[in-house]
């Protein structure tokens, strides 16, 4: 990712669907007006889901998603399909692609969408080909949609498919991650510990999206080292309205801190930009309800080569047997491998998914919640377990 560029977990997400050779590469390629995905007459050319990172005008930073038919009958078809469920999960609004006259397997895919909240598109594709526009028209109204017509290959319309997406993307509300608790002027002090975990020559993404998002809200940011803190108080006039702390130095900070300062860390500040900050305060009680024996989910977005003090595989896990004095079964996820039966767990703790765009991370947190499986986020269950959760700001 250049450094100019949105993070992918911060843009709108469109994931295109339809069956093979429905036309869905030729739109997105229309639409990006660049060939992002390749198009060919032979069914099943798209087997992975591609993903175009760009700018729509009206829209702003945007991930079109290519998947893969719907009605693969390959021998990875399984495999495929399944992937594509998966784009469900992170799909902002969806696009539904419409080429033949039987629409059983379009309708499933949009009571899937329509199931998660998605607002969803109907495009009858090959407009120049299909004499059936209208009995096609016609079959999708009834299901309270209204079509639009096009043709990728002539470019006929696709300005249309763009005008319905920046309507529907006015509704997709962007939210600051630090707007609720900052105003114009405030002096933030940002503790940021740049140990073993911290990626040589630049800062980890949560870091940099909240020192935008501050300078977006108009205040002084000042950024320090754990080591240094004690000379930032110094060094500064008046204590700073507020500090957003590594949640992993939690207690040092709180300890040091004046009185005056509120204090919150960047994974606090996460859980409510990215998830739902009371399931996840919720959640983080339940701790105390672990016992000898309880299976413990801690899921990481990103997937990374563990280090000495990793955060998921080892200080969590300390901090979670010390608190509850049990013996408990904990067991690491990352990436997209979040399990779809969670019974067997008494509770989830998920990372602050810089990674994941919010409507991901909610699909999660209601699979949880769907299930009876209490869910929380690593520096609201840090605070909880250092007693501070009550003395922080979320």
């Amino acid at each position: 990712m250049s450094l100019n560029e949105t993070p992918r977990g911060e843009r709108i997400h469109i994931g295109f669907f339809g069956r093979t050779n429905a036309g869905k590469s030729s739109i997105i390629n229309a639409i990006a007006n660049q060939e992002v995905s390749i198009v060919s007459d032979i069914k099943g050319t798209t087997t992975d889901a591609v993903f175009k990172s760009m700018e729509i005008a009206g829209i702003g930073a945007c991930v079109l998603i290519d998947t893969a038919g719907f009605d693969d009958y390959s021998n990875l078809s399984e495999k495929r399909i399944e992937k594509t469920e998966n784009i469900l999960e992170r799909t902002d609004i969806g696009v539904v692609v419409f080429a033949d006259d039987d629409i059983s397997q379009e309708l499933e895919w949009i009571e899937k969408l329509r199931a998660k909240k998605t607002p969803v598109i109907a495009i009858i594709n090959k407009i120049d080909e299909n004499k059936n526009t209208k009995l096609l028209q016609h079959k999708i109204e009834k299901i309270n949609l209204r079509a639009i017509s096009v043709s990728a290959k002539e470019k006929k319309n696709i300005q249309k498919i763009i005008e319905e997406l920046r309507n529907i993307a006015l509704d997709i509300k962007e939210s600051s991650i630090c707007g609720h608790l900052v105003k114009k002027d405030d002096v933030v002090l940002l503790v940021m510990p740049q140990d073993i975990q911290a990626p040589k020559g630049r800062l980890i993404l949560p870091q940099v999206q909240t020192i935008r998002d501050l300078l977006d809200n108009k205040c002084i940011v000042i950024s320090v080292t754990a080591d240094n803190l004690e000379k930032a108080f110094k060094i500064l006039k008046e204590p700073p309205k507020l500090i957003i702390t590594d949640s992993q130095v939690f207690v040092k900070v709180y300890e040091q801190k004046p009185q005056e300062s509120a204090l919150t860390s960047f994974s606090v500040l996460f859980s409510r930009h990215k998830g739902d900050i009371d399931i996840f305060v919720e959640g983080a009680y339940s701790i105390s309800n672990l016992k000898n024996g309880d299976k413990v989910l801690i899921a990481e977005a990103c997937s990374h080569d563990p280090l000495d003090g990793d955060i998921g595989r080892i200080k969590l896990p300390a901090l979670l047997r010390k608190k509850t004095r049990a013996d408990l079964d904990i067991q690491v996820v990352s990436g997209n491998n979040f399990p779809i039966d969670l019974s067997e767990y008494s509770l989830i703790i998920h990372c602050g998914s810089c990674m994941f765009n919010k409507k991901y991370v909610m699909n999660r947190v209601e699979q949880a919640r769907n299930q009876g499986i209490p869910i929380t986020n690593y520096g609201i269950a840090i605070a909880y377990m250092n007693n501070i959760l009550e003395k922080i700001k979320k």
